[in-house]
């Protein structure tokens, strides 16, 4: 039977190699390790990535576990209980503007009497490239399908209304996949659930470091960072206002400065922005919808 101790062991594994292989790729930085305890139960590993095509990065693991804080209690409907959570979370901004921001998250939940996985990657180029968007995708597609044909759409689908910005009406970059609250509801066992948790964590270096490598060394402007800056500003507005993550973090009484290592070193607020007509940018905005089917 598969035990969350096997679950926990093998996210630290994980991260090890995600880290060791993004240190190579960069060729030119190293990752900072702070670890934490939490006052509730648990603690982590968080890593920061400063570089040289990486500007900063954050590969995480945590595996906290206590009494279900109130918060989480009413958005999973339950009244009490002791629960266990641990996973992998990363996000990678670099110096290149034409170098897309990347994100992946891995987990486990569970209680005594429920138990679940979730997750999931994305892209956010700050320029969107067709042809990188729908290689991405295809990558994505081929882990999934291994598994069961129906992952990809299910997930894909997900991930679209997901990463979606509301209050700008607009997608966060290109999407990916997400899932949560995998079971076996569905007949489906848990060993099954987690060699599916495990494919798209492994999925993580072969889809995005070749996308560091085509494009670290592109020639880039002012104008260029400037919008840099200004896909970045989307970015923070999703992780602070929508994302289900970073407040299941700090419900929990997480390390904020882990919980908040998604955030950029620098992005930039202007005032009523406007793309402009037949720019690059607004064919970059007119893409950041719902439902391409990238694959």
């Amino acid at each position: 039977m598969l035990t969350k101790e096997q679950i926990t062991d093998w996210f630290k594994s994980l991260q090890d190699d995600i880290c060791q292989q993004l240190t190579a790729a960069d060729g030119g930085g190293s990752f900072r390790e702070d670890l934490w305890q939490r006052e509730g139960g648990g603690g982590g590993r968080s890593r920061i990535f400063h570089g040289q095509v990486i500007e900063k990065g954050g590969v995480n693991f945590s595996a906290v576990h206590g009494e279900l804080p109130d918060k989480i209690k009413e958005s999973l409907k339950v009244e009490a209980g002791l629960f266990y959570a641990t996973g992998v979370s990363i996000v990678l901004h670099t110096h290149n503007p034409f170098v897309p921001i990347i994100h992946m998250n891995v987990r486990y939940f569970e209680m005594p009497d429920k138990w679940w996985f979730g997750g999931g990657i994305d892209l956010t180029p700050h320029y969107i490239n067709k042809e990188e968007a729908s290689a991405f995708h295809q990558k994505l597609k081929a882990s999934c399908d291994k598994h069961h044909p129906s992952h990809y759409p299910i997930f894909k689908n997900w991930a679209d209304d997901y990463f979606y910005i509301k209050h700008r009406q607009e997608t966060r970059g290109v999407g990916g996949i997400f899932f949560d609250h995998l079971n076996d509801k569905d007949g489906t066992t848990k060993e099954q659930r987690f060699e599916f948790v495990k494919e798209i964590g492994n999925t993580f270096c072969p889809i995005y470091l070749p996308l560091m490598a085509d494009n670290k060394n592109k020639a880039f402007t002012a104008e260029n960072k400037k919008w840099q800056l200004l896909r970045r500003s989307r970015y923070v507005e999703f992780n602070l206002v929508w994302d289900r993550g970073t407040r299941f973090g700090l419900d929990t009484n997480g390390r904020t400065e882990s919980i908040l290592m998604s955030m950029p070193p620098d992005a930039k607020w202007v005032y009523d922005f406007q793309v402009k007509k037949g720019s690059e940018e607004e064919k970059t905005q007119e893409l950041l919808k719902k439902g391409v089917e990238w694959a």
